[in-house]
């Protein structure tokens, strides 16, 4: 039910997800509302499941609000869902504040790990980087950095298919020591780790291939992701506009339409679907606001890989490793 286009584009992405990945998806939210899209779209034949709630979480409302004051909303039921097995995860274009809290509070989070992070899939020269934490927790702890980044190795070898993913630490420079107590402390955490540390790097590292991971608390993740996005806007709007300046330009346009096509299919973010949140007792996956169909119906293929790799038994087995070495524990706040 949430995001900016509701069940107008996550029914059509989820029947999409059963037509071309053969996924079992259930829809949670306003039945009537739900049944209308089925009905438009002449899905009815797929068998996707229907879960009524009668409830939304509204975009701006606070997380808190939606956790006491709306026990039936579609977040909840599906959070509820995964919380006693009958679904392996739960997919949200809806209030991110909300879908976190709530995950954390129905499903609960892994034994081991004191806050989830947010994760995000971005392109670069090489292959896709992993950039965590984008939003969850904007004021974490250095052991915190290095659970993200125990997470994000996890994640990046078993769903992005990278062998021995490279980690580094996002700071205002390369060298050892640079940075605030924070990133200087996680320094020290992650290099005494069995993880494929390259230590710190700098804004460019997200997009140059330097690295698989990049590990950043929550203020800073999101203030690059969010720049990330206009600056994607704006490159592909600048694009469009010299490309369709002139007569020869158009021309150009035309000659150039294969590379062009192949261009904005590395830089959607559409095809990785959505944002994992890492480090919940279930799985979750959490989406754009403006999320078109493609981007749900992918969000489903991930949260399939998600639960058929065991993504979370490895970040527990991990976890442990890192215990059993000297390494640190969770559960110390």
């Amino acid at each position: 039910m949430g995001g900016d286009h509701g069940p107008t584009v996550v029914v059509e992405g989820a029947a999409a997800a059963v037509r071309e990945f053969g996924a079992s998806v259930i829809l949670v939210g306003d039945r009537d509302a739900i049944e209308r899209e089925v009905v438009r779209l002449q899905v009815g034949s797929l068998g996707l499941e229907i879960r009524h709630a009668s409830q939304v979480v509204e975009m701006a409302e606070s997380p808190s609000q939606a956790l006491r004051r709306k026990r039936d909303s579609s977040l909840r039921v599906a959070a509820e869902l995964v919380r006693d097995g009958h679904a392996s995860a739960f997919i949200s274009a809806g209030n991110t504040g909300a879908a976190m809290a709530i995950a954390m509070f129905v499903i609960g989070v892994l034994r081991g790990i004191d806050r989830p992070a947010i994760a995000t899939v971005l392109p670069s020269l090489k292959r896709a980087t992993l950039l965590l934490d984008v939003g969850a927790n904007v004021a974490p702890k250095p052991w915190h950095l290095f659970q993200y980044a125990l997470m994000g190795h996890v994640y990046s070898r078993d769903i992005l298919g990278v062998d021995r993913p490279r980690v580094g630490l996002l700071s205002v420079g390369e060298e050892e020591g640079k940075g605030n107590d924070l990133t200087r402390e996680a320094y020290e955490l992650l290099k005494e780790s069995a993880l494929n540390f390259v230590g710190n790097v700098e804004g460019r590292d997200i997009y140059n291939g330097a690295c698989d991971v990049v590990v950043t608390d929550g203020f800073t993740g999101n203030v690059a992701l969010k720049i990330s996005e206009s600056l994607a806007e704006m490159l592909g709007a600048m694009i469009k506009e010299e490309l369709t300046r002139d007569f020869r330009s158009k021309i150009g346009a035309a000659l150039s339409t294969p590379a062009i096509t192949r261009f904005r299919k590395r830089v959607d973010y559409t095809e990785f679907g959505g944002a994992p949140l890492l480090g919940i007792d279930g799985e979750a996956i959490i989406c754009h606001g403006r999320s078109p169909a493609k981007a749900i119906k992918n969000a489903v293929r991930v949260a399939g890989e998600w639960a058929k790799k065991g993504l979370n038994e490895h970040i527990r087995a991990a976890l442990e490793a890192e215990v059993a070495r000297g390494g640190r524990e969770g559960g110390r706040e």
